[in-house]
Formats: C-alpha cells, structure tokens, sequence
C-alpha cells in the first residue's frame, strides 16, 4: 500500500467517524426534545423556585361611632396535588377518588359527580401538582372542605392546598360607598382607600414557590415564610345612622323631581367632622347610583346661596346695614349687556332684611354695583381674604378648584362681572367648599376645613389623631357674623324657607336657584336649574352644618325651597330627634297655688290621684286620659298622653315604669339610662317613626 492510499484511508475512516457522530449528536437531539422533552421540560421547572408577595390584611375602615364600614375578609383558591404522600399509591386513590368527586358536587354545585370524577381522573393520569378546583371560596367553605374524603388524611397526605387572598367588603354595601373609596391597580385612587393606603395596606410577606410543568407556580410549603403584617384602622368621622337617613332622602327627592343627580353633606360645626355625604347619579329611569362625588368635586355657579358672603362684605365694609333701604322696582335690573331679574318680580323698596328673605337678584346685584363699581378689585379681595378661592385641602383626593374672579382675569367684564359673582354667578364653588362658609357663618366666624377621618389606630393603639385645620380664625367681625346669622334665620321663619320651618328647632340658611350652564351652548338652550338649600341647626345653638344640591329637577316645580328644602328638613328632623344632647334637661316643675305641691312623676292617672288624696292634696286633673304628663307651666296634672304606634310619646317626667309601658305601646324599643325620673327622650314626640326604632330614655 503506497503513501497515498494510507492517507486516503485515514480521512475516509476519520470523515465517517464524523458523520456518526453527527448523526449521533442529531439522535440525542430528536430524543431529548421530543421523546423524553416533556420529563426534562419538568425536571428544569422543578429547579426554578422565588419568593411572591403574600398580600397583608388591609386595615378597617371605621364610623365614628364603632360601626364597620369597610374590611378585609380571607378568601381561598383551592387546589390538589394529584402526587401527595397520602394517595401516592392508585389504590388508594381510585377509591376515593369518586367520593370526593360527589362531595365537590355537591357542594359547589357547578358539576356533576362524573364531572368531577373525570377532571380529577385525568389531573391523575397528567400527574399534575397544582390542579384549581375552585376560586373565591370563604374559611367556613374551605373548614368544611378539609374534612370531604381524601382531604381528611391530614395537612400533606391529602394534596389539598388553599392559597390564601384577601377580599374587601363593604358590610353597609352602599353607604357611604363613594366617601369609603377603593384602591385598584392603574386606577386613580378614590374616597378613604385610596387617601390613607399607605396606611391601610400593611406590610407584605414573602411565600417560596416552585414552578412546576406548564409554568404554574405552587407553594413549597404550607406555611408563608415571612408572615404579612396587616394595615392600620382608620377611624371615620362618618355616622352611619345620618350616613343612611341623608342617603334616603336624597334618594327619595331625586326620584320625585325626575333629577339628574344630587348630593348632601352634613358635617359638625365646632369640630368640622364630615357625618354624612351622599351622592346619586341618575343610571335609568327612577334608579341612582354613587358615581361621582359631587360634593367634592363638582364646581359649579352655586346661585342664590353665595349672597350671603356678597351681603357680608357689605356689612363689613359699612356699605349698608340690615335695615338700608334697596330699590327692586319692577324687578328688573338692566346692565350693559344683560338684564337681571328677579324670579317672582319686584318686590318694591324694601330692606335689606327683607330683600335678603325673598333672595332678590336686582337688590344685591345693585348693592354690590354702587358699591365696589369704582374699586373692583375690593369685593373679590374679600373672597380672597376668607379663603374662597383656595382649596380646602381635603383628606380625601379629587377636591374642585374654586374659581373666583378678580379684575386682573381676562374673562373680567367691567361692567357685568361684578354684579353677577354678587348673586351667584361667573364662578365656580363646590358644595363642600358652599358649606365649609356657611359653617363658618354658624361658627361665629371661625373658619375650618372638613374632616373625614378623625384617627389612625394599628392593634388598638393610636397611630395619629386629626383635628380640623383652621383656615381663617375670624373671617368678619363679631357684628357682621352676628347679623349674617340674623338673615339667614329670617330666611326660614319669614322669607323663601318659610315652609322648613320647625316648631322644635330653629333652622337657619339660604335657599339657592341656579341656572346651570351647559358646556358647549350656554344659558340660553336648554335650561337647566340647580336647587340647593345650605344652612345650619339649632340656628340659636348651631351644632350642624348642612347642604342639599338638586340638579336639573325635570318634574314640577325647580326652585329650592320645594326641590332641596324637604330634604334639608328630613334630616335635619332626624338628627334632631336622634341626638339627645340637643335636647334641654326637663325644666323644674312649676305649681299653681301659694304653696309648691310636691313633686310627682308623670304617669297612670289613677295612681297620681291616690297618693295626693293619701297626703290630702288637691290638684287639679284636667284630664281624665289613663296617662297623664305635668303641665309645667300651670303647675296642674293635666296633659294627656296619647299612646298612637307609630308616633313618639312625650314621656317627660315619668317614672321608669310608666315609661316602658307608654313607650313600648308605641312601638318603640326602650334603652334606658340613670334612674329616677325621665328628663330627656331620644325622640322627639310626635315625630313619625317606624317600628322597632330604639329611643333613649334618660333618667335622673
């Protein structure tokens, strides 16, 4: 064999050495990824493991008087290891398979036995570690799951893994819905939820979990390795028996007026805490939703209701005093391209009193015309001065900017601008802002911004505590706001309110009707009215502060005393019936005669009868009703106590007793403190109640 045959040996054996090993490497190739790719596919998901969030408990959001408005509930996903240590071996398996598969049936009630039997048959047969049988499910669902077959052999031998989430509820559902908020990934945070999330979130903890075929990820272990820490309270200043007496008569007067939506806020005039906020949107015909909070966040032209701040300044500065006489003519007030008008005509040469009762556009408009027409800057400094152009810093987001006008804006009409903002228009204030005023006015000058959240609290313990921020400490003097509060109570007993008023209380405010300007056309198409009412009670000692807006009220009348006042009236009614330190102690009882006859509760007549005659004392019994009350100024028993179901008795004065029985006929549960005699009733009597309503009876 030459040289060159050796070599072309050598290359034809090392060339075919080559492809064999190609064709080699090309085998292992093909039976890696396809034949056996779904082992090693397995084997490398095994291999990945990571540490997942575990989301903390977010903290409770509570009313001011202890009620729970919005918490965090556990809720499941469940799922099975089809390879656990208890059911490795199929006999075991198959035999119970069948039975678990009917109790999953029965339970859940979304498949049949078969159903079941099938799914959990094939997650054998695919050996899958992570099948989900079901979602959402509650504690006491997944307490009596543990004990169906197969996931009664214990914690690991069963296969049965419950992954834990957190849901959040509403336990009042629509109360106060809109105020409580949300918090939701990519969506602007809403109400409480949202403003104190760093708060309520807590801290999450970490769970070790292995990816397994298919890319699913399971726990590693039962237990979470770095446990969550669960957020914060938040203590609410929200009431939530106003909360649902203001949703409901919203609610009710938007459906009679056929309205586009509305809103109510009542809030406590010395402390600023916010007890109730409601708002309604329209969504079909007779039905409304919380969509938007327009109590906080609709600037709009409030109307009527901003003259008191224009008769304010007025006052302030000496302008006029309530008594300065003010020309309304035919009520017709004409300025270079406009004619103000009176909405039910002239009312001749009145008062400035009188002219602030009847709500007169001409008559403001006038005053503030003559004047601030030389020196226009000065009225809307005094807006300035009182904070009406700011915001009031809410603690809760999507606050409305205010709009107030001055000489320096471009829209400034010399000879119209000014006049108009006297009555209500060419700015914009939001109802909360409208009320924060008017709170002030009730305050005796004293300007806060509202509150909703009076305190933090995390395990029981005080976190931080709140108190309303003090915007102005006297935004006029004690004899302008003495004399505001004059108006606006004179509003109610003989001006525009005259049909709210009460003869329990005193009520004062300002009736407000607007025409609301629409985006693209203006006043002129289409009109559509605003009707608010926003004043304070007890007007002689002001403990709350509260506004009603009604816009666009397509059925009957649209002006405010018929559209707002019934809903101002209602609560008010209702939280003076329910807020027993509103009410005055039962004043010492006064006695006809020379001498004071002894003291006597109110009660059964018959009784009162024979102890006066047992001690030889004549009194005079007007009345021959079985229950009888002191007539306190006559000194004489005679006042009849009508026991009606579903009106308040006056049980002032009466013993425990008679109390109970009086009350308990009428259909009231009693819940009774102190002893002796009673000297203050939760309920005001006659006021109309439903059965079952608790009253609180005070006893000294």
């Amino acid at each position: 064999m030459n040289i060159r045959t050796d070599i072309l040996l050598r290359v034809y054996i090392a060339f075919g050495m080559i492809v064999l090993l190609a064709f080699a490497v090309l085998y292992k190739l093909v039976d890696v990824q396809i034949v056996e790719g779904k082992k090693w596919r397995s084997m490398a998901d095994s291999l990945s493991t990571r540490f997942a969030n575990v989301e903390a408990a977010r903290g409770n959001i509570y009313s001011v008087d202890g009620s729970l408005l919005a918490t965090s509930v556990p809720e499941y996903e469940v799922r099975m290891d089809m390879l656990a240590g208890g059911i490795e071996k199929d006999e075991v398996f198959y035999e119970k398979v069948d039975s678990l598969a009917a109790k999953l049936s029965s339970f859940f009630g979304d498949k049949s036995k078969k159903q079941y039997s099938r799914m959990l048959r094939e997650a054998r047969a695919d050996r899958a570690r992570y099948l989900l049988l079901k979602r959402n499910v509650t504690h006491t669902e997944l307490k009596e799951i543990r004990k169906f077959p197969i996931f009664n052999m214990g914690r690991y031998k069963g296969g049965l893994i419950s992954v834990h989430q957190n849901k959040r509820i509403l336990p009042f559902q629509t109360l106060a819905a809109r105020t409580i908020g949300y918090k939701n990934k990519n969506v602007q945070p809403v109400g409480l939820e949202g403003a104190y999330s760093a708060y309520i979130d807590g801290e999450s903890g970490k769970r070790l979990m292995q990816r397994i075929a298919g890319g699913v990820w399971m726990p590693v272990n039962q237990d979470i390795e770095i446990a969550p820490k669960e957020g914060a309270d938040i203590i609410s200043t929200i009431d939530i028996n106003m909360q649902d007496v203001a949703q409901r008569a919203l609610k009710k007067q938007l459906i009679t007026s056929d309205a586009d939506h509305g809103c109510v806020i009542l809030m406590e005039v010395a402390t600023g805490e916010i007890r109730a906020v409601a708002n309604f949107s329209k969504v079909r015909e007779g039905e409304y939703k919380e969509q938007f909070n327009y109590a906080i966040a609709a600037s709009q032209d409030p109307g009527s209701t901003f003259k008191l701040a224009s008769y304010m300044a007025l006052l302030e500065d000496k302008k006029v005093d309530t008594s300065t006489l003010v020309a309304t003519e035919d009520g017709t007030y004409r300025i270079p391209g406009h004619t103000i008008r009176d909405s039910h005509g002239g009312i001749g040469t009145v008062s400035v009193k009188r002219a602030f009762e009847e709500s007169s556009n001409v008559a403001i408009a006038k005053l503030i015309n003559a004047a601030y027409q030389n020196d226009q800057e000065k009225f809307p400094a005094h807006l300035y001065d009182w904070g009406l152009n700011k915001k009031l810093e809410l603690q809760i987001p999507g606050e409305g900017q205010p709009v107030i006008k001055n000489p320096k804006n471009r829209s400034w009409n010399k000879k119209q601008t000014l006049p108009q903002m006297a009555y209500g228009y060419e700015m914009q204030i939001t109802p909360l802002q409208m009320l924060a005023f008017y709170n002030a006015v009730a305050n005796d000058g004293r300007y806060i911004a509202p509150i909703f959240v009076r305190e933090i609290r995390r395990l029981g313990n005080t976190v931080e505590q709140f108190k309303a921020r003090v915007i102005n400490e006297k935004i006029v003097s004690d004899e302008t706001i003495k004399k505001a509060q004059e108006l606006l109570e004179a509003v109610v007993l003989n001006g525009t309110a005259k049909s709210l008023a009460s003869p329990l209380y005193k009520i004062a405010g300002k009736t407000g009707t607007a025409q609301v300007a629409d985006a693209n056309k203006g006043y002129r198409v289409d009109k559509k009215y605003q009707a608010s009412f926003c004043g304070y009670f007890p007007a002689d000692n002001p403990k709350y502060s509260l506004i009603v807006v009604v816009n666009n009220p397509r059925k009957g009348t649209y002006y405010a005393a018929s559209v707002a006042g019934p809903v101002f009236r209602e609560i008010a009614d209702r939280v003076f019936a329910s807020d027993i330190n509103m009410f005055d102690p039962l004043k010492e009882q006064k006695f006809t005669g020379s001498l004071k006859l002894p003291e006597a509760k109110a009660g059964e007549r018959k009784a009162t009868q024979a102890v006066y005659k047992a001690f030889g004392i004549k009194a005079l019994f007007a009345s021959n009703s079985d229950y009888i009350s002191l007539d306190t100024n006559k000194g004489v028993i005679s006042q009849e106590v009508k026991i009606t179901e579903g009106l308040v008795p006056d049980v002032s004065g009466m013993g425990l007793k008679d109390a109970l029985y009086v009350a308990g006929n009428s259909g009231l549960k009693v819940l009774v403190r102190g002893s002796g005699k009673v000297v203050r009733q939760s309920l005001a009597a006659g006021t109309s109640v439903q059965k079952g309503l608790p009253i609180i009876l005070e006893l000294e």
